[in-house]
């Protein structure tokens, strides 16, 4: 059995010390704010680019393009590794099927022939895409095969439910989730969405409750309603610069569904460009997703 790495992208937003320490290859989007260009590898401190976002900046984003996909993985398959690719949401970003149009263009160059490149559209984001990576990774260590670990995600990927609400309407109406008057009359009389991702990978409202507090615990609620039948030993939280949100939101699932082990991080730039501060995102195994 050859040897392989999994490798995703920053979109799912896993904190740096568990990608060092399971060994994790990262492609990385990028995003420009205030004429300025950052990626992972040149990144802007969270907080800051929250405030920034607060105080009226307008970041734009970018996907991957093949080339960069290309290079990342012919590092890997050089150093005699066959690589796993877990990818960014195609119903989001056209970054998966980059790195599909990149690993053709490596196998009809025939320069690794003894080498492998799955793609695997995760139909996830922020940390639910990071928690498919998590199970990948368990696998991995467990000694299961790249063939073993890419079925066991396309198999259960839409078991991977995302729930999650924001505190400003209008940068949902700036990505076309809202119209401009939803997004007024939102805030006028403190509206607060509740979105999901749906199966094709997309950004999808499916409610609305009036209230910060509300919107939190109406995740949890929904997590209620989805796990029955799952076994969730992990449950992953991402937030917009609100930790203490996402802390709330932990404490209410660890009462109500004794869960022990979570991860929570930010929400990064590139994702957060499109939903703005205060988002909470809460990520579990369900159905239906």
């Amino acid at each position: 059995m050859n040897s392989y790495v999994i490798m995703t992208d920053n979109m799912a937003d896993l904190p740096e010390s568990y990608i060092q320490e399971h060994g994790l290859e990262v492609i990385s989007l990028s995003y420009i704010l205030d004429g300025k260009t950052y990626d992972r590898d040149h990144p802007l401190e969270v907080g800051e680019f929250y405030n920034k976002m607060r105080n009226g900046s307008m970041p734009t984003t970018s996907q991957v393009n093949p080339e960069q996909a290309k290079e990342a993985f012919a590092s890997c398959l050089k150093a005699g590794k066959d690589v796993l690719y877990l990818a960014f949401s195609s119903g989001l970003s056209g970054t998966y099927g980059s790195g599909q149009i990149a690993a053709q263009e490596i196998q009809e160059e025939n320069t690794y022939p003894d080498r492998r490149i799955v793609v695997v559209d995760t139909l996830s984001a922020s940390l639910g895409e990071g928690l498919l990576v998590h199970k990948a990774v368990q696998m991995k260590e467990a000694g299961k095969s790249l063939d073993e670990v890419a079925a066991w995600v396309e198999a259960n990927k839409l078991h991977l439910c995302h729930n999650f609400t924001v505190d400003d309407l209008f940068h949902l109406h700036r990505g076309g989730r809202v119209s401009k008057a939803t997004a007024i009359l939102g805030t006028m009389i403190n509206i607060k969405p509740i979105l999901h991702v749906d199966d094709e990978g997309h950004l999808i409202a499916i409610g609305k409750v009036r209230g910060r507090k509300k919107s939190l615990a109406s995740l949890v609620d929904r997590m209620g309603e989805q796990i029955k039948g799952f076994e969730n030993q992990e449950v992953f939280i991402s937030h917009g610069d609100c930790l203490e949100d996402a802390q709330y939101v932990e404490k209410l699932v660890r009462e109500r569904f004794g869960v022990e082990s979570f991860i929570i991080n930010h929400v990064g730039p590139t994702i957060g460009a499109h939903s703005g501060p205060g988002t909470i995102a809460l990520f579990f195994m369900g159905n239906p997703r």
